[in-house]
């Protein structure tokens, strides 16, 4: 029998990749695997009767039930809780699930929620819903911080952001905004899909609460499904009014997160699988490598784009000329992998996809494949062309997720679109 494989030392800060690489280790692993193996059963045994009353009660860590928690998804939510700097994670099914849990949990009838109006066309989709359910979503332009004090009232309970906005790339006043809800004691939630925890750490700017779509850049191949809600420990609990007096017995830094895990997650039901699981935690050991290149990548597609008279306008946060580049420099390591056009009157923007011939055709983004998608047809064609038009989307839209092809590739298919 092979002994349990040794502990990384603990005392040492390593880099953001070795630390991912070697995360699993921080806790001993069965037989000396490099990997959390993929723990299948949903049930979880112990030998005294006491002991598992004694789990249930939150007395002593363990497992209860595979809905509420399993080896290989708590290990994927200490690789995550250690990207984001943070205090805890839980996983979900989807990254949609990892919101929808903010909704399920933490908010009640007549709650208000201040959310930017530049949104992933899902999100945007959800706090419709929410809308007529009992709370109140107010959407603003959260690139100017005063639109969302503005919107501010009494009832107040969350501010919701994306970093860069999907697919027109706004960048939010991220840094003004979270001053703001310290000072008046809300909970800031920012999404984080779009940078990833390799771009920036919303921590930094005062998120009490960061999501993370796992199934985009953190896992980057396409092939899983999966949603993080990392608490950062910059909140206090103790002022949000809508904890339970069954989370209140936990020190009060854990309240939060106690009643996501019961309420979105036992109750609700929206578990991530353990196969999954281990699909992103592997794939999260190259993220800093493939975010690097898609970064360049995008980058340079998008100069060679914006340079050309065909194309109407490029957004990418990249860009100098992007209304939000001052603060996406100063925030993010990178600009991102993703960008939109816009091509002139006159282009069909379905021809020019069609010509393409390294970039696919799909919805997916943070892929390892560049990915097009004609956005006002597809992924916002619900919302209608009058809340498309308040987004600043254009019929011709195009987004692009850029994927680690080579940049002479990527530049020469998209010329070629353009000079067919």
């Amino acid at each position: 029998m092979q002994p349990e494989s040794p502990t990384m030392s603990s005392d040492k800060k390593y880099g953001y990749t070795t630390t991912i690489l070697h995360s699993d280790r921080q806790k001993p692993i069965e037989h000396g695997s490099l990997h959390k193996p993929i723990h299948t059963s949903v049930a979880y045994g112990y030998a005294d009767a006491r002991q598992l009353a004694s789990v249930f009660q939150g007395r002593e860590p363990g497992y209860r039930y595979g809905r509420q928690g399993n080896p290989t998804v708590s290990a994927l939510e200490d690789k995550i809780t250690s990207m984001e700097d943070g205090a805890q994670t839980i996983c979900f099914a989807t990254g949609m699930a990892a919101i929808g849990a903010l909704v399920q949990a933490l908010l009640r009838e007549g709650d208000h929620v201040v959310s930017s109006s530049f949104l992933f066309g899902n999100t945007n989709s959800l706090w419709q819903t929410v809308n007529v359910q009992g709370p109140r979503v107010t959407m603003v332009d959260a690139t100017d911080v005063a639109n969302v004090e503005a919107a501010l009232t009494p009832q107040t309970r969350m501010v919701f952001v994306e970093t860069i906005a999907n697919p027109r790339t706004q960048v939010a006043d991220l840094a003004r905004i979270g001053e703001l809800c310290r000072q008046r004691g809300i909970l800031y939630v920012v999404d984080n899909t779009m940078t990833s925890p390799y771009l920036f750490r919303p921590k930094v700017v005062g998120a009490g609460l960061v999501v993370n779509a796992l199934t985009k850049s953190i896992a980057g191949h396409g092939i899983a499904l999966g949603g993080a809600l990392t608490d950062t420990g910059m909140y206090d609990w103790s002022r949000y009014p809508n904890i339970a007096d069954n989370y209140r017995r936990y020190p009060t830094a854990q309240w939060g997160m106690a009643q996501v895990r019961a309420k979105a997650l036992r109750d609700f039901g929206a578990t991530l699988g353990p196969e999954a699981a281990h699909h992103i935690a592997v794939g999260a050991e190259t993220m800093a490598l493939r975010i690097e290149r898609e970064c360049a990548n995008a980058l340079a597609l998008a100069q060679m784009l914006d340079a050309d008279e065909r194309v109407q306008a490029v957004h990418y946060p990249g860009l100098p000329s992007h209304p939000q580049h001052a603060i996406s420099a100063s925030l993010f390591r990178r600009a991102g992998g993703l960008f939109s056009f816009e091509l002139k009157d006159g282009i069909d923007c379905f021809d020019y996809l069609n010509r393409l011939k390294l970039a696919i055709p799909a919805s997916n983004l943070g892929d390892t494949r560049t990915l097009v998608i004609p956005v006002a047809h597809t992924i916002f064609y619900e919302m209608g062309a009058a809340r498309r038009a308040e987004m600043g989307i254009a019929e011709s839209l195009i987004r692009v997720s850029v994927g680690i092809e080579d940049t002479e590739d990527l530049i020469e298919d998209f010329k070629r679109a353009l000079d067919a």
